[in-house]
């Protein structure tokens, strides 16, 4: 695997494929150098001084990748630091940005072209027919085969969030065998699962602990595949992310969209949101993210993990 370019632009508000494209920078880093550092850090949590840090020469030559997430939201001095630093990049340090694309913040995003960055576009399916593809997609990276048909009725049954589908895609795979038709799809989907996912996932970030562990136990004994249920939790934590910290000056339809809600959510969000801090939805977001490698394969008991990210979730909410 080549090593990943000097600097990255990651372009898009599509979180599934942002995330997969850092992944990817990230794993091409572990490929050459094992011992990679990695940081990846979110606006709020960032400082001038943590730019200027994370991005100095090594006196040791350690490789670093610095991943700055939803550039467009950095305050003006952090920016004016990071444009410099594009300006004369360090040897040893392989630098990601993700950007959303909009307007905001679109000098920081020519800037890093304008330094030659390579850049990675991120825009997700809008339509019903490009989600069809996507599954299709999805299965074909997989090396498996799923039928029209069948696409279709796993696009209707689980709606329009990407990370849904894609964590859909890959409970099928794993759970059946050969070409996937219709019929698998609708033993997996019927409805109840992604009801229920969400159900522990409310309870969870709301603090609620003990139901919150009642609906993953009755979701699970029904049959609620874990990966569903551990990515209704990671679309729980991203919307008290987006409620509890909105951007200044963004609109209630662009609130919406960023959180991945209804428009009509944004109130159940904002009420969720209360008693949630920064280092607490930081808390979260990396619980979720380890449950998602416990679940495909990195520990041996999905319920335990999803067990564990309950009660840690519910438990970061507290969190000062």
């Amino acid at each position: 695997m080549p090593a990943p370019a000097p600097l990255t632009i990651i372009v898009g508000d599509e979180e599934l494929l942002v995330d997969r494209a850092v992944a990817a920078v990230v794993a091409a880093a572990r490929e050459n150098d094992p011992g990679v550092d990695v940081h990846d850090l979110v606006p709020s949590q960032v400082t001038v001084n943590t730019v200027v840090e994370v991005t100095s020469p090594s006196l040791f030559g350690d490789r670093r990748v610095v991943v700055l997430r939803s550039s467009q939201d950095l305050v003006k001095d952090l920016a004016a630091t990071v444009t410099d630093y594009l300006k004369d990049p360090a040897d040893d340090v392989n630098l990601v940005l993700t950007h959303a694309g909009g307007n905001k913040g679109k000098a920081l995003l020519q800037a890093a072209v304008k330094a030659g960055a390579q850049r990675v576009e991120c825009k997700g399916p809008t339509k019903g027919p490009e989600r069809v593809a996507f599954v299709k997609g999805e299965f074909s990276s997989a090396g498996r085969q799923i039928t029209p048909d069948a696409a279709q009725a796993l696009v209707d049954a689980v709606g329009t969030d990407l990370r849904e589908i894609a964590a859909a895609c890959t409970q099928l795979v794993a759970d059946t065998e050969g070409r996937v038709d219709a019929a698998a799809v609708a033993r997996y989907h019927s409805g109840k699962a992604e009801a229920s996912g969400f159900s522990v996932a409310d309870r969870a970030v709301e603090g609620r602990l003990p139901e919150a562990l009642e609906q993953l136990r009755w979701s699970l004994a029904v049959g609620t595949a874990p990966v569903l249920i551990n990515s209704a939790l990671a679309g729980a934590v991203r919307g008290i992310a987006v409620a509890a910290q909105p951007p200044r000056g963004m609109s209630e339809a662009d609130l919406a969209k960023r959180a991945k809600v209804p428009p009509w959510k944004l109130r159940t969000l904002r009420q969720q949101a209360r008693g949630w801090s920064a280092a607490g939805v930081t808390r979260a977001m990396a619980v979720v993210a380890e449950t998602d490698a416990l679940i495909k394969g990195a520990g041996r008991d999905p319920e335990y993990a999803l067990e564990r990210a309950v009660i840690e979730i519910a438990r970061a909410r507290g969190t000062r």
